[in-house]
């Protein structure tokens, strides 16, 4: 009888997490839906739109190795050298040379199960995060939904680092909220061989950690965590400078290849000066609301009763949007991983009537989905 009892207890403990993983594939397969009818109209296949831009770097760096990539792939700036291809850190494609022959070694297959895997414990990660500031269950499924239908997360679905950065976040977090310091010293660690923005999670949960053992004595859990936060970052900043033979060699190639930059700011404030005078295009005009948009829900987040990480994370990731320059295009996507600004959206939302609430998510969810189908089909630069 005791054994039955414990099984029915885990799964109790277990729906609610498949439920948010139930939530996050149905958002999602609802924006492939719309990627495919637009990518349709266009003549274009689903799965090649899929694995566009950065897609086919990670692809081919999967496939082939740094050293090896095809010549055919340039930078932004549409030149090669040798070390172009160490600007994309190497956890994802690892992951998709790992799991390739699950997929009889289809990358492209390989690639979309590795983004479907991590959307899918990112989701769980999120909810969790929900329920440690929100009791209501509600609210956390409001928030994978949010954040699985936001406006370019169709990236999730994409042969693209958001979907698994967002994971390592999500659970880094859980760890620092839930003092779980081992568990958030590696998944930052690993977060640091995904993308750059781990500079931020790095920042948030070293802190959290070094704070947590002046606080709390000597917690050598804490001390570990702070220790390997970084190392991940830092050993790939390191390894490029070695490639390079400088030590700002993964920087250099950045601003050499894709013109990103800390510009303080600059940039950002004349894209938005351009695009009032002249509202040249809806990828611009939408990718500028939205930027505003999230600094609007950075100030709500910090003046909330939010757990500090949770808004120093939210709103530092903004702020790295805001003073890089770069793809201008590519800011709405970078705001992805940025899932607790999100959070107080959900919490008013929960607060609604079940009809409204349900209205309104649904149609930010169609509103998310129309405008990532239409990054990948309508617009022709990079996202």
């Amino acid at each position: 009888m005791l054994k039955g009892q414990n099984t029915t207890t885990t799964v109790a403990r277990a729906r609610p997490y498949l439920q948010a993983v139930g939530v996050f594939l149905l958002v999602r397969l609802s924006g492939l839906v719309v990627l495919a009818i637009l990518a349709g109209n266009r003549h274009r296949e689903l799965f090649d739109v899929l694995k566009s831009w950065d897609g086919d770097w990670y692809l081919a760096i999967a496939q082939n190795g740094y050293d090896n990539v095809p010549a055919r792939f340039v930078d932004a700036a549409g030149q090669r050298t040798p070390t172009t291809p160490l600007a994309f850190f190497p956890l994802y494609p690892m992951l998709i040379r790992v799991v390739s022959p699950i997929t009889g070694s289809d990358s492209v297959a390989a690639a979309l199960l590795v983004s479907l895997i991590a959307g899918c414990a990112a989701a769980a990660g999120i909810f969790r995060v929900a329920r440690i500031v929100d009791q209501r269950p509600k609210t956390g499924l409001l928030l994978v939904a949010l954040w699985g239908g936001a406006p370019m997360a169709i990236t999730l679905s994409m042969a693209y680092t958001e979907a698994l950065f967002t994971a390592l976040a999500a659970w880094a977090l859980v760890g620092v909220l839930e003092r779980n310091w081992l568990l958030a010293g590696a998944c930052t660690a690993a977060a640091g061989l995904v993308r750059p923005s781990a500079s931020v999670l790095v920042g948030v949960v070293a802190l959290a950690a070094i704070v947590a053992v002046f606080r709390e004595g000597k917690s050598w859990q804490a001390m570990v965590c702070a220790v390997i936060s970084p190392i991940g970052l830092f050993s790939w900043w390191g390894y490029v400078a070695k490639q390079t033979g400088s030590l700002t060699g993964w920087f250099d190639i950045q601003r050499q290849g894709w013109f990103s930059y800390f510009d303080g700011g600059r940039q950002t404030a004349q894209f938005f000066a351009d695009i009032l005078d002249t509202g040249n295009s809806v990828m611009e005009t939408v990718t500028m609301l939205l930027v505003i948009g999230a600094v609007v829900l950075t100030f709500l987040i910090v003046f909330s009763r939010m757990p500090w990480p949770l808004w120093l994370y939210g709103g530092g990731t903004v702020f790295m949007v805001l003073v890089t320059a770069g793809i201008t295009y590519s800011k709405a996507r970078f705001l992805i991983p940025a899932f607790p600004l999100l959070i107080p959206v959900a919490q008013g939302l929960a607060n609604r009537k079940r009809h409204t609430m349900i209205a309104a998510a649904v149609a930010f969810v169609l509103f998310g989905s129309w405008f990532s189908a239409y990054s990948l089909t309508a617009w022709t630069l990079a996202i």
